[in-house]
């Protein structure tokens, strides 16, 4: 792969699935950035076909098969995009880990595992955009929150305390790069979004859909890409986003 010459810089997005995630790596490729996109390696074939669909609409993406729990696999990953295929100027961190069980049948092992996935792995992202973005002064590091990062519900412990870790990761990370020139910002996506999960729960999304009551994950990425671009004498750092009719 030869380095890239967009100006714009590389957008990497972490957890690039068929939903969300997928949607905000096709509307940075839109916006001209080259995009960088993984995936377990297991989900590799997958993660490959959104690579080309990106590169069918005229975009540059490229697909990485990375444990993000793994330190070593993520330091490997930034040193590798910064060598062979550009700067980055975007990382966006949206693995979700959304599991439902109540307390007592939450093990030890199902509450590490979603908190390494939500939170262990958002903190390494961080971290390691921070270490190639801190020493150009610019860049935006986005990470995707919940309705969990805020309050914790039944049967949700596990999760709340990853996202809401996250959170806390986020606010930590603002804090000490926002002087460096390095825009953090936290998403809360608060309700369902229309994606595989959703419509193998659910047999009403088309219906939910036809009035804006369940969120479009294109609209939602619109938003990543607009938090990107804000001129930093008015960045935001936390920005929730839910359909009209949902109840907070």
């Amino acid at each position: 792969m030869e380095k890239a010459a967009d100006p714009k810089g590389v957008c990497l997005v972490i957890g690039a699935g068929d939903g969300l995630g997928g949607a905000i790596a096709k509307a940075f490729a839109r916006d001209g950035h080259p995009v960088c996109i993984t995936r377990r390696a297991r989900n590799l074939d997958q993660l490959e076909a959104l690579a080309v669909e990106i590169r069918a609409q005229g975009g540059i993406a490229h697909s990485f098969g990375v444990d993000a729990r793994t330190e070593a696999d993520m330091t490997a990953l930034f040193d590798d995009i910064e060598a062979r295929i550009g700067p980055l100027e975007v990382v966006v961190f949206n693995i979700g880990a959304n599991v439902r069980f109540g307390l007592v049948e939450t093990t030890a092992r199902v509450f590490t595992k979603v908190w390494e996935m939500a939170c262990f792995a958002g903190f390494l992202a961080g971290r390691e955009a921070a270490r190639v973005m801190g020493p150009r002064g610019h860049g935006s590091i986005l990470f995707t929150g919940a309705t969990a990062s805020l309050r914790g519900r039944e049967g949700f412990a596990a999760f709340a305390a990853a996202k809401a870790g996250l959170r806390a990761i986020a606010q930590s990370a603002a804090r000490e790069l926002g002087p460096k020139g390095i825009h953090v910002a936290h998403v809360v996506v608060d309700g369902a979004i229309d994606g595989v999960f959703t419509r193998s729960n659910r047999a009403d999304v088309e219906t939910l859909l036809s009035d804006d009551r369940i969120l479009k994950p294109d609209q939602i990425a619109a938003n990543y890409v607009w938090l990107h671009g804000q001129q930093r004498s008015a960045w935001t750092h936390e920005l929730d986003l839910r359909p009209w009719t949902e109840r907070w």
